[in-house]
């Protein structure tokens, strides 16, 4: 089916580490070969991490945390970027719980504090609290909101829509693989941490499909539109260090034709498919290996790395919070 490490030393999920200046332009720097984790927790004020590519497709889903200050970016399930925040001060602290994206305007100025300009504003409470390009200046600094960097507050605006779901969290773990509601609710275990295999297809029929491969849990996680569908434990020949990202070009008479995604910071050959050497390092149980090849259309996409996906959620309960626009408000 799939995959090697050549060329995948230079940074998680194949991405590129965009650097903020003051003037509010993104500088372009390849991630270093090592821990997607450490990698994260080096992150400076105004930096972030931003991949689309691998998963250009699915449903969308936010997690802050605001122990760590960073916000983490969900598509079909797989991690697509995670971002420096500046989140509530003391007197003004950012609410917990489940939201959901009620507003959105690129130029948005508040209404509760002096005109300050909010721009690429995402409204997730009608008495102020948004997602916002602002200052960060390494700690909890405003007034409830959170502040991210400009040019990733403007790369996620370009991909979130209206109802898209918002989760904040006083907690220092997330989940490295987007989590179920009732993850959320802290009501079952993460399924990242259960090594069973299995197929359920029925938990989501349709939609884009993405894969999730993990050297360290010698673990295959399959996601349909955003939900798992299905693991099995995997066996990788030779070493796997860093991350990196493939994408389906065709499937045919001669097998599955992948290719590694050119992004940004990465030195790849354009139209360079990965030989049959490179793909016979993994190695699936043959009864999944018949089932996912049949699921596989040009498009999908596979994420290869270092890193476990163990983590855990919330460990409690959160408030929903209520959508119900209040008149009196006037909103931030």
């Amino acid at each position: 089916m799939i995959l090697s490490n050549r060329r995948a030393m230079f940074g998680w999920l194949g991405g590129a580490l965009l650097l903020s200046s003051g003037a509010g332009r993104a500088m372009q720097a390849s991630l270093s070969a090592g821990s997607i984790a450490d990698a994260v927790a080096a992150l400076k004020p105004g930096e972030f991490i931003w991949a689309p590519d691998v998963a250009p497709d699915g449903p969308v889903m936010i997690i802050v945390s605001l122990q760590t200050q960073r916000a983490y970016v969900y598509r079909n399930g797989v991690i697509i970027g995670v971002s420096t925040v500046s989140t509530g001060k003391e007197g003004h602290e950012t609410p917990t719980g489940v939201f959901t994206v009620l507003q959105k305007a690129k130029d948005h100025k508040s209404n509760l504090y002096n005109n300050a300009p909010m721009p690429f504003m995402q409204r997730l409470t009608w008495d102020g609290i948004a997602l916002h390009a602002g200052n960060l200046p390494g700690y909890p600094a405003s007034h409830g909101c959170i502040r991210l960097p400009m040019a990733f507050a403007r790369q996620l605006y370009g991909a979130t829509s209206l109802g898209l779901t918002v989760v904040i969290t006083d907690a220092h773990d997330v989940p490295r693989v987007a989590p179920t509601p009732a993850v959320l609710a802290g009501n079952a275990p993460s399924a990242a941490n259960d090594d069973r295999a299995r197929w359920q297809i029925d938990k989501a029929a349709t939609g884009p499909i993405s894969i999730i491969i993990s050297a360290s849990d010698r673990r295959l996680l399959v996601l349909r539109n955003g939900v798992e569908i299905g693991r099995t434990p995997v066996t990788i020949s030779g070493p796997v260090t860093g991350a990196s990202a493939y994408t389906l070009r065709a499937k045919d008479d001669t097998g599955f034709h992948w290719l590694q995604l050119p992004l940004p910071g990465q030195a790849v050959e354009p139209g360079q498919e990965l030989s049959a050497e490179e793909r016979e390092r993994l190695h699936i149980p043959e009864d999944f290996r018949v089932r996912l090849a049949a699921m596989l259309v040009p498009g999908t996409t596979v994420v290869l790395t270092s890193d476990t996906l163990r983590s855990g959620g919330s460990g409690r309960k959160m408030t929903v919070i209520a959508g119900d626009e209040d008149a009196s408000s006037g909103g931030q």
